[in-house]
């Protein structure tokens, strides 16, 4: 207890250059937690980018790169499916709902789906969240859209807009639908899926704006208005993908195979939780270098702890030596050295637990309308824990430097200090 307090006495007489130290260390351990949080938050959240569907049926190719086209929108499906097929499949007594998928078109950079209404009824999100508007209603005439949040924020757009499509999904696109513009009339809130990155369109519309385009290219004297399109036979011919809900979760395998052995054309059903799972498997590298550079800054917070502690080491030769003169034992001398580098990544981690939390308090409400992602308040969990625990084990090993030295010292040094 004696020693304690005479530690925390030396530690207030060098408060000024040793509060950087705390501070540093503080900084590394925020970043140390608030990586391991981030990167939780950020799995829990990628993993439910959809929920609440049994499977994602597409062309044949692989259930990564189905789930990349089809739910993020990155990348293109190999093939389409006739809308023969979708038809048949959807008619097996075990499909409860099912939701078309169409792409192939951009709207400045933003991919364009095309769908029906059930889009709005079946999809779900996060923890089997409905979507919800910000402003207006799903669609319902042939050239109605439904923006993302994302899309709406960035280009500006607000209900009654009226927008053009282009042609393919580069982000720049001189193959407009200018003839056809489509008219906003809803926008979703934000979601922190790839949904606030789409513009939502009809199947019809889709169909419509290519009536008088063969592979890609407007048919050079052959046009047909907005107006003449609709009155044409605008069910598709072919879909990207659809996703399935089941009526019996059970029964995801045997369907499954139904379709994977489907015999009109070469089909591939996934199962969205495996996909999406195998999905951040080959992306988690990512997390291991995250955590290895939080590693790094919190060694160096430690290593400048260790440089100040040293860079003191003659300063306080003296002191050691009034120690030692009353009775104060080397072993004493060593303990100080180790107490006083307990004390300060105690506090560099009592304060980094609290940098963290107000920086999650802070970003909240911006996360929230920014992304539509809800930071769930953070509470230190076991792996948590071991993390500060092996922050105070090194701490402590590096202070068996400067304590080993000023033991060392206390047994040569007198009152009257040797230069």
């Amino acid at each position: 207890m004696i020693l304690l307090k005479l530690t925390l006495r030396s530690l207030w007489n060098r408060r000024a250059s040793l509060l950087l130290t705390v501070f540093s260390i503080a900084i590394s351990i925020a970043l140390l937690l608030g990586v391991e949080y981030i990167r939780k938050e950020a799995k829990a959240s990628f993993l439910s980018t959809i929920s609440g569907t049994d499977l994602v049926v597409g062309a044949r190719s692989g259930p990564v790169q189905l789930l990349l086209y089809s739910v993020f929108r990155i990348g293109n499906a190999t093939n389409n499916i006739s809308w023969q097929s979708y038809q048949e499949i959807i008619g097996n007594p075990l499909v409860e709902w099912s939701v078309p998928l169409s792409l192939g078109d951009s709207h400045k950079g933003y991919r364009v789906l095309g769908t029906n209404q059930d889009y709005f009824r079946y999809y779900r999100y996060g923890d089997k969240q409905l979507l919800d508007f910000s402003a207006g209603q799903p669609f319902a005439g042939v050239y109605d859209a439904v923006l993302g949040a994302e899309v709406a924020r960035k280009l500006g757009y607000k209900l009654g807009d009226n927008i053009v499509l282009a042609h393919g999904t580069a982000s720049a696109s001189f193959a407009l639908h200018a003839d056809k513009p489509f008219h906003v009339v809803g926008i979703l809130k934000p979601t922190g899926t790839p949904i606030d990155r789409t513009v939502h369109v009809t199947l019809e519309g889709i169909e419509a704006i290519h009536v008088d385009w063969v592979s890609g290219v407007q048919v050079p004297g052959y046009h047909i208005s907005a107006e003449e399109a609709v009155q044409k036979n605008l069910r598709p011919k072919l879909i990207t993908a659809f996703l399935v809900g089941l009526k019996n979760r059970a029964a995801a395998f045997r369907v499954q195979r139904e379709i994977n052995e489907y015999q009109r054309e070469p089909l591939l059903a996934a199962l969205p939780g495996v996909a999406l799972a195998d999905l951040w498997q080959a992306i988690g590298m990512f997390e291991t270098v995250l955590r290895i550079i939080s590693g790094f800054v919190v060694v160096a917070g430690l290593l400048g702890m260790l440089t100040i502690l040293l860079s003191t080491l003659n300063e306080r030769r003296r002191e050691m030596a009034i120690l030692r003169a009353v009775g104060a034992h080397p072993r004493q001398v060593f303990l100080l050295f180790v107490l006083e580098a307990l004390v300060l990544v105690v506090l560099g981690c009592l304060a980094g637990v609290t940098l963290v939390y107000a920086a999650l308090f802070a970003a909240r409400p911006w996360v929230v309308a920014e992304y539509g992602f809800y930071l769930r308040t953070w509470i230190p969990d076991m792996p948590n824990v071991l993390m500060l625990a092996v922050v105070a084990g090194l701490a402590l090993l590096f202070s068996l430097i400067p304590g080993a030295i000023a033991y060392r010292r206390s047994l040569q040094d007198g009152l009257t200090v040797r230069v």
